[in-house]
């Protein structure tokens, strides 16, 4: 800000900073899709749910279900790492629980969310209340709601004082519970008098509805259901579609939109906004029903290279193989197959956090917690045969135990040569791209000259530099490993006028060491002098 000196003397004039710091985005936040015990459906306008533990889930989505394999999914991805999670529950034909006063079945009150859960509700209502408040509202009442499931989540108990049932004072009931309550939300238009005293009994049951379809998880974008309920969440980096149910997987029709929703631009956005996700694919039963890799990974019909599966190679999904046998939590006598999407999600959130995104999540370090075997036991040459195809491999260590055996993407395999072929790579490019994109928004409307330019080359080759020093990038030099350009070449008159302001931005990569070969000589004994 200019000012005009008015006496002789010292005068100290605050500037604004040129260093607007750029923050690197999350890189391991995990998108579960589909069935749950409770919880808040798609359709809800709190869905997704961030949860950052297990015992979130259980609060919050009722634990282990032996119809959700979402549940057994998100108990492994905390199981081996994992820390941030987005949950999106959907649902066919479910039902809420529905309560009414004892004394007057016009007060109505139903569970917050669809399922035989909200039939275990204790709802009281208690009308003793300051007789000042009543003599201003007489409508006002006191409510407590007990949930007395047995299972994970349940116990919770809620108490709100001095609600009313009048829609025009601050405490009317509707509103409360709406914003407030995890437990209930108010059924139809409540009277706008005093309940009675008394506890609410229940008037119909809720239920779990039907097994979910790929419809469910495919969603509608305008009513952002489905996986499109992420758009309602800030980001997500992973997204891991569990089979509908034991022996269903979600159709190759549905992994092939999840996989352009992953690629693709956000919706409303037209440059630069996109989703910069991966899918994790999980292998087929078809695949694991096959006794060996040629009729079944590899069958040209329905293995990786049928037509069928066409759709999924992308530098923005990633195939791992084969499934894997772990006890069930529900029943520790029983040993099951599960997809191993949700651990392998938490071994790369696992891994990001200890070194970095840049870091592959494979080899000995990427162990998988709570594996007792793996449905194919794979030897060198099967690892041989199927790596060159872009798929990852999961494999039973000596001494080590099961562990990650590969890091590419469904691009990489090798007769495609793809510059995105590994998994790492292509994470490291969508970290940085979703980091610039958000740290530079302020350049937007600036003037369009060197100042600006070089106010963008500062903020852009700090934040660069200091994935340098962390180890980020090939190179021994900054200007080795890095290259920020903004400038009168890259951005001409032309540019200028037009309105646009053109940044470069490059990096050399770290890539995998997948092959370690070790020549050994044998050498000739030197005699002495």
């Amino acid at each position: 800000m200019s000012f005009t000196p008015t006496y002789p003397g010292v005068y100290i004039q605050e500037l604004p900073s040129s260093v607007k710091t750029i923050t690197g985005v999350a890189t391991s936040i995990t998108a579960f899709i589909g069935r749950a015990l409770r919880g808040p459906i798609d359709l809800d306008p709190q869905s997704p749910i961030l949860i950052n533990s297990w015992g979130d889930y259980e609060r919050n989505f009722g634990g282990l279900w032996k119809l959700s394999e979402m549940s057994y999914a998100v108990y492994q991805y905390f199981l081996n790492g994992g820390n941030t999670a987005l949950i999106i529950r959907v649902q066919l034909n479910g039902k809420y629980s529905e309560y009414s006063s004892s004394l007057n079945s016009n007060f109505t009150l139903k569970a917050s969310n669809p399922g035989t859960w909200g039939d275990n509700l204790q709802i009281t209502v208690d009308t003793k209340v300051n007789p000042d408040l009543k003599a201003k509202d007489p409508t006002i009442f006191n409510l407590s709601i007990i949930d007395i499931n047995p299972a994970p989540g349940g116990g919770q108990i809620e108490k709100y004082f001095n609600l009313s049932a009048d829609p025009a004072k601050n405490q009317y009931v509707a509103t409360v519970l709406q914003y407030q309550s995890q437990l209930v939300q108010v059924s139809g238009t409540f009277p706008i008098s005093q309940p009675p005293e008394g506890d609410f009994q229940i008037n119909n049951s809720g239920n779990d509805g039907d097994p979910i379809n790929d419809m469910a998880i495919q969603g509608d974008q305008t009513s952002k259901t489905g996986y499109w309920a992420l758009e309602k969440a800030d980001i997500f980096n992973i997204l891991c579609i569990p089979p509908l149910e034991e022996s269903i997987d979600p159709s190759i029709p549905t992994l092939g939109l999840a996989k352009s929703y992953c690629e693709g631009p956000k919706p409303g956005k037209t440059s630069g906004g996109k989703h910069r996700a991966i899918l994790l694919v999980d292998p087929r039963k078809e695949w694991e029903i096959s006794s060996s890799l040629d009729s079944g990974i590899l069958s040209t019909s329905t293995g990786i290279n049928s037509t069928d599966l066409e759709g999924l190679r992308s530098t923005n999904a990633a195939l791992f193989f084969p499934r894997i046998y772990m006890v069930d939590p529900l029943d520790q006598t029983k040993i099951r197959k599960f997809v191993p999407s949700g651990m392998i999600a938490g071994v790369i959130s696992s891994t990001d956090s200890s070194r970095g995104v840049w870091k592959s999540p494979a080899g000995i370090d990427a162990s998988l917690a709570g594996v007792s075997d793996l449905t194919f036991n794979l030897t060198d040459s099967d690892n041989g045969r199927l790596n060159p195809l872009g798929i990852n491999c999961l494999r039973i260590m000596p001494v080590v135990g099961p562990v990650i055996w590969g890091s590419r993407t469904l691009r990489g395999a090798d007769t495609l040569a793809d510059p995105w072929k590994y998994l790492a790579v292509r994470r490291t490019a969508l970290f940085i791209e979703e980091s610039l994109y958000r740290g530079i928004q302020w350049v937007v409307f600036e003037p369009n000259d060197e100042p600006l330019w070089s106010q963008i080359r500062l903020n852009v080759s700090s934040f660069m530099q200091n994935l340098f020093l962390k180890g980020a990038f090939q190179g021994k030099t900054p200007k080795d490993a890095y290259l920020v350009k903004c400038d009168s070449e890259t951005t001409t008159q032309r540019d200028i006028d037009s309105g646009i302001v053109n940044i470069i931005v490059g990096f050399a990569p770290l890539k995998p060491a997948e092959f370690v070969i070790l020549k050994i000589e044998q050498l000739a004994g030197q005699q002495g002098a």
